[in-house]
């Protein structure tokens, strides 16, 4: 326990410094309307060229520490921000960030197509989004693979030079070759298989804009979602609770009122995206929305209004609030993040640098108004199940540090479940109140805490799918359950008698009121663990190495 607090302080000092300025009664909304406990606020961290990540390359021990801290740095900054999901660039242009079989290194991060930076971006980037609560998906980039003579798409010319076709300088995947969605799920169910990420994020898969299509439009239609069913396929084979997403283009198609301009994804790209949603292949959609008034508002109501049941996390174009870009004002994504969450919607913001940039003020307005509290992403819809709560909660001291500590209901952390924490002015802790989350993903069932005066505590347990348990309330005193002669308790940890000068007992004893040893106990530090024990009525023995025993009390166990 003492080398893992020394190891993760740091970071839950960033967490949870916040508990020292919850509000006095902790019930007041925020003055722009309630924060929803449950929202996507997501993040496209790009890598093709290091445009979000990495700006520097690793190319020897110093350089790769250098790397490392950057991204460290920059998901600081974003958990500061409370955003819950990082979008991470993973396979890039036939390219990727991570020690693959099937295609090479990209040259983002050693600073040379197909050589290894030294360590795996992937693996550090997992798990440093989830040391800080936040999920990471694998952003994979699925049709265009680079310049006709780049190096990744001549990594793919020998290999299987039938599954792809060319586009004046670029090539690209084609979506009609047999081989085309095998391959893709392949790619995909390597990275299932070898990381513990929380989504695969599809991109650009589609045909080519510019590119004439030789088939009919359903003929297109039905390969596009030929290679989405073939990834969900194999992804949910390995691993059900990875989420499956797709970055579609922002307008389904035509509505009655307001045209798309002859830019859609039904029509125009050929992604049957309300068939994804609709049969369950896909689990988020995160359409491009990055316009503006009309060309914005209508289609984004049609995405959520046809979403059967799956979270729609509409893409903003922040990058347009750069002069260079389109100079667009703060207010113009202002009001859509507030429209969004009105209707129940995530949002995602395309991209990274742009945020953290605080182009035209978007960082203070996040930080400062909108993403005031944390927020966990939404439920998986269809995968619904009860999830048991965690079995006890205390509060302890450990090397000088307040350690808030929860036992799973069969005592170990099984690496399936995860644990939120709650904490509030007020008794019972209300979990409903997006205020009140002050950790959220944990793994491991202790938290550190910077203070816990005049807190009220309460954990519940979560499953890779987000479903939730009821919680497991705690209060920072012990509260006595009954009077005289009775051993003080609250139904999970006895207060120890102190042993004074003469004592030297080791162990205490449960009987039973019959007589009948029940169980014993270590007779060290403040309290004993009696979350396992029965309800009931039990006397109380001290016991030495000598088998000498002396009765101290009576306990009156009432959960």
């Amino acid at each position: 326990m003492k080398k893992l607090i020394s190891r993760l302080l740091p970071i839950f000092i960033i967490l949870f410094a916040r508990t020292t300025v919850l509000s006095a009664n902790n019930d007041n909304d925020d003055i722009w309307g309630k924060t929803p406990k449950r929202e996507v606020r997501a993040v496209w961290l790009t890598t093709i060229g290091g445009l979000d990540w990495p700006h520097s390359y690793a190319q020897s021990p110093v350089s790769i520490d250098k790397q490392k801290k950057e991204l460290i740095t920059i998901l600081d900054k974003l958990k500061a921000l409370n955003f819950n999901t990082v979008l991470l660039q993973t396979r890039i242009r036939a390219t990727v960030i991570y020690p693959s079989a099937i295609e090479p290194w990209d040259g983002c991060m050693s600073g040379f197509p197909g050589k290894s930076p030294g360590y795996d971006p992937l693996k550090f980037a997992v798990e440093e989004c989830h040391k800080r609560g936040m999920e990471v998906h694998a952003w994979i980039v699925a049709i265009p693979i680079g310049k006709w003579n780049g190096y990744g798409c001549k990594s793919l010319r020998k290999k299987h030079p039938d599954m792809l076709m060319r586009n004046d300088k670029e090539g690209y995947i084609d979506p009609g070759s047999k081989q085309a969605a095998p391959y893709i799920a392949d790619i995909c169910r390597e990275v299932t298989a070898g990381y513990d990420i929380d989504g695969i994020h599809l991109d650009y898969i589609r045909y080519p804009e510019n590119m004439k299509v030789r088939i009919s439009p359903s003929k297109a239609r039905e390969n596009i979602t030929k290679i989405v069913t073939a990834v969900s396929t194999a992804v949910k084979e390995l691993k059900p609770w990875i989420k499956v997403s797709c970055a579609s283009i922002g307008k389904y198609d035509d509505l009655n009122r307001y045209s798309s301009r002859g830019w859609n994804a039904y029509s125009k790209c050929y992604q049957d995206v309300r068939l994804w949603l609709k049969t369950g292949l896909i689990d988020q959609l995160y359409p491009m929305t990055y316009f503006r008034g009309n060309n914005f508002y209508p289609f984004v109501l049609d995405w959520n209004e046809n979403s059967y049941g799956k979270s729609i996390i509409p893409g903003l174009g922040i990058y347009f609030l750069s002069p260079k870009e389109g100079n667009w004002t703060l207010n113009d994504v202002e009001r859509q993040m507030y429209f969004l969450r009105s209707d129940g919607m995530g949002y995602g913001l395309f991209r990274n640098k742009f945020l953290l940039d605080n182009t035209k003020g978007i960082l203070s307005f996040t930080e400062d108004l909108f993403n005031r509290f944390p927020a966990l992403q939404p439920a998986m819809n269809g995968f619904e199940r009860h999830v048991e709560m965690p079995d006890s909660v205390w509060v302890d001291t450990n090397d000088g540090c307040q350690v808030l500590q929860w036992k799973s209901m069969n005592g170990i952390n099984d690496g399936g479940m995860l644990y939120n924490v709650y904490a509030s002015r007020s008794y019972p802790v209300d979990i409903d109140n997006a205020q009140n989350l002050i950790a959220q993903r944990l793994r491991e069932t202790y938290l550190i805490l910077k203070s816990s005066k005049s807190l009220y505590f309460a954990v519940t347990s979560m499953d890779r799918y987000g479903n939730e348990s009821n919680a497991r309330q705690m209060k920072l005193e012990i509260e006595v359950n009954t009077g005289n002669g009775f051993i003080e308790n609250d139904g999970y940890r006895m207060l120890l008698p102190d042993k004074g000068k003469t004592l030297d007992a080791e162990y205490i004893m449960l009987k039973s009121i019959a007589g009948t040893v029940v169980t014993t106990l270590p007779y060290k530090g403040k309290y004993a663990d009696i979350s396992r024990i029965k309800e009931g009525m039990y006397v109380i023995y001290s016991l030495n190495h000598r088998d000498v025993t002396h009765r101290l009390g009576y306990l009156y166990l009432k959960r």
